[in-house]
C-alpha cells in the first residue's frame, strides 16, 4: 500500500465524503428531526454539492487550494451552523497541505489536525459536548498516534473507525451547545447528527483511497 497519497487521491476523498453523505442523508434528516431543526441533512447535501463544483473548477490546483476553496464554498452553500464548522474544518486541512512535500501519514494525520484546529475557532465544544467534535477529537487522536508509521490509507481506517465510536457514543450525552441543550433527556438515546454526518465524512475519505472498504459496515450504527 502507497505510502503517500497523491492530488487525485484527495479528489477521491472529497468525492468519496459526498456519495457517503448522499446515501445517509436521509437518516442525517431523521436524527436532526429528533434533536434540532430537522435539517442537517439538506444542509450535508448542500455542502457536498459545493464541494464537487470546487473539485470541478479547481482540481488542478493541487490538494490545498482545493480543499481550501472547497471551505469557502461550503461556507456559502451550507448555512446554518454546518456551513461555518464543516467549511473551517476543510479550510483548515487545505492550509496544511502546502509545499511539495509528499503527502505521507504525518501529512495527512496534521491536515486532520489543522481543519479541527481551525472549526475551534467557530467552536470551542470538546468531547462530551455532543457535537462534531465527538467524532474527529478522537479520530486525530487516533492519528496521531498511528501517524510515524501508518501509511495514510491506514491513518484513514483508523480515524473513520474512532469517529464512528464517538459518534455513537454521543447517544448516551446531554447536549451543551445550540438548539439540543434545551432537550435535556430527550436527546438520550439518539446520535448527535453532526457527530454524525462528521463520522460519515471520514468513512469516506477512507473509502476514497481503499474501495476495497466500500460495503463494510456502516460507520454509524442505524437506531432500532
Amino acid at each position: 500500500m502507497s505510502q503517500t497519497l497523491s492530488a487525485n487521491d484527495f479528489i477521491a476523498m472529497l468525492r468519496g465524503a459526498g456519495a457517503t453523505i448522499r446515501e445517509h442523508a436521509a437518516e442525517l434528516t431523521r436524527l436532526d428531526s429528533l434533536t434540532g431543526d430537522g435539517d442537517h441533512g439538506t444542509a450535508m447535501l448542500r455542502a457536498m454539492d459545493a464541494v464537487e463544483q470546487a473539485i470541478a473548477e479547481h482540481a488542478d490546483a493541487g490538494p490545498g487550494t482545493m480543499l481550501t476553496k472547497a471551505g469557502w464554498a461550503v461556507m456559502s452553500a451550507a448555512g446554518g451552523s454546518t456551513g461555518p464548522l464543516l467549511g473551517s474544518f476543510l479550510m483548515g486541512m487545505g492550509a496544511t497541505l502546502t509545499g511539495n512535500r509528499p503527502f505521507d501519514g504525518p501529512v495527512v494525520a496534521a491536515a486532520l489536525r489543522g481543519g479541527i484546529n481551525q472549526m475551534h475557532k467557530q467552536s470551542k465544544a470538546q468531547i462530551g459536548d455532543r457535537t462534531m467534535m465527538d467524532a474527529l477529537l478522537p479520530a486525530a487522536a487516533a492519528m496521531d498516534a498511528a501517524a510515524p508509521d501508518a501509511s495514510p490509507a491506514d491513518l484513514l481506517k483508523l480515524a473513520a473507525a474512532a469517529a464512528a465510536a464517538g459518534a455513537a457514543a454521543t447517544r448516551g450525552m446531554h447536549a451543551k451547545f445550540g438548539r439540543a441543550r434545551n432537550l435535556g433527556d430527550r436527546v438520550l438515546g439518539h446520535a448527535d447528527p453532526g457527530a454524525t454526518s462528521m463520522a460519515l465524512i471520514l468513512a469516506g475519505f477512507r473509502d476514497g483511497v481503499s474501495p476495497a472498504a466500500i460495503g463494510g459496515a456502516l460507520p454509524v450504527n442505524r437506531e432500532d
